[in-house]
């Protein structure tokens, strides 16, 4: 398939377009604008200034899901006449194969790598895009331009897989498998879902949502721009569209929580929770699409997590160290300390995203045997620690958090990094976050560090 402008946009690439963002969404916009034969010019809040002036310049512009729908570059977009579009709405207008979205709180990252990984195993052309970190436009580039797959890139890993399922003109037939955060979600007005899968919904991202129902609302824009009867809703969703009068059809409702052991799952990372609702979300989708549920078994047993999800790291003098840095809410903090029979001790805080901070710590406290706080979080953390009668300590940094973790952990205890908060204040991201307890975990075996 060669890519073809659709008409909304062609009267709008007479002029260069502007991209609102100079990140990694930025730089896919870039990549689809380039493919589709036209130039761009990029503006960011550490570089070029969108004024007036350069407003009146652009046709179209292409904005990241940093901004939020009432930035004031979007407006002055707006008021000089220009079509504004989100970077998944660019891409979906130019996008001829399947689509499948995930959304969700929690999870959404390892279900949209476990179906495009399920798709695969069944011998069809799967690529996970959107907020996994391979954007929509940058995929629609690679597989829609006719040109070959940039080296390294999504696509080309797959073709080495699959060399008779890659050409061009095979892109209808290729499933876009994109994750979609509710930065991304709210905006929408051109994206159209075959399905959408969504695990489950808690408190988050209340620093850009006014309130729990907007951030509920952002994610059910996504759910109108699915083709009806193919949105699979995990327990917690179902809960809050009662919640929030947004009803949800029977066959959408899948029974995500709380559901017995499946003895198929044995050790595969689905076995239990959380990662157990991932899979009961994805069988739903599956046996909607027609697919046999024994290729979706074989998948589960050959998915592997990736990194910075509740992954152990190591045992040392019999203490045993987690990674689970990618918990950046506090829903995926409570999920972790699920897993754990006694109380941990846990190191958490970070940049605050809004939301309800006491009842937080008030339903940790009783799986908490100490907790280790950072961050920008840590002295507002303190003191619901203080109120709940949590056992705590301040730490100025991940390597003393780290290190205090060790002289208070006794041999056959857990020691948890869950922050529960973003990772931005200290670190570059929540994979730096992971990275740098891993390596401070590992530094506790030199023998300066024993204790």
């Amino acid at each position: 398939m060669s890519l073809h402008l659709p008409p909304l946009l062609k009267p709008r690439f007479g002029q260069p377009v502007a991209v609102l963002g100079g990140g990694v969404s930025g730089e896919g916009v870039q990549a689809l604008v380039a493919a589709l034969g036209g130039t761009s010019r990029v503006y960011d809040q550490k570089g070029a200034e969108f004024t007036a002036r350069a407003a009146s310049g652009h046709g179209l512009v292409v904005f990241s899901p940093g901004f939020a729908p009432e930035h004031p570059w979007l407006a002055r977009a707006r008021g000089a006449g220009a079509e504004v579009l989100a970077e998944l709405d660019f891409a979906a207008l130019c996008w001829g194969g399947r689509l499948v979205a995930v959304t969700g709180t929690n999870g959404k990252t390892t279900l949209t790598e476990f179906l495009t990984h399920a798709l695969r195993t069944a011998g069809r052309t799967a690529v996970a895009t959107g907020n996994i970190g391979h954007p929509f436009t940058r995929l629609v580039a690679e597989v829609g331009s006719g040109l070959l797959p940039a080296p390294g890139s999504a696509l080309q890993r797959l073709a080495a897989q699959h060399p008779n399922r890659h050409a061009p003109g095979a892109a209808r037939d290729c499933y876009a498998v994109c994750e979609v955060s509710s930065f991304q979600a709210e905006a929408l007005r051109h994206f159209h879902a075959d399905a959408t899968l969504w695990t489950n919904f808690a408190e988050d991202h209340l620093e850009r949502h006014p309130g729990l129902e907007a951030y509920f609302s952002a994610k059910w824009n996504l759910v109108t721009r699915t083709t009806a009867g193919a949105v699979f809703a995990g327990t917690t969703v179902q809960r809050f569209a009662a919640r929030f009068d947004r009803p949800l059809p029977a066959a959408a409702a899948v029974a995500s929580e709380g559901q017995p052991a499946d003895p198929r799952l044995a050790g595969t990372v689905f076995a239990e929770y959380p990662q157990r609702e991932n899979y009961l979300l994805a069988a739903a989708w599956w046996r909607h699409a027609g697919f046999d549920e024994k290729i979706l078994l074989a998948a589960a047993k050959t998915f592997t997590l990736g990194r910075h999800r509740l992954s152990r790291v190591m045992e040392q003098e019999g203490v045993t160290y987690w990674n689970d840095s990618k918990a950046t809410n506090f829903h995926a903090v409570e999920a972790a300390l699920a897993r754990f029979p006694a109380p941990v001790v846990l190191i958490a805080g970070g940049k605050g995203k809004g939301g309800d901070l006491a009842g937080f710590v008030h339903r940790i406290a009783p799986r908490v045997k100490h907790a280790l706080l950072i961050g920008e979080q840590g002295a507002e953390l303190a003191f619901h620690c203080s109120t709940f009668r949590v056992a705590h300590t301040a730490c100025a940094s991940l390597a003393e958090a780290v290190r205090r973790a060790a002289e208070l952990a006794e041999p056959g205890e857990q020691v948890l990094l869950s922050p529960g908060f973003a990772s931005f204040d200290q670190f570059r991201n929540y994979e730096d976050r992971g990275d740098q307890f891993e390596r401070l975990v590992r530094d506790l075996r030199a023998p300066a560090n024993l204790r």
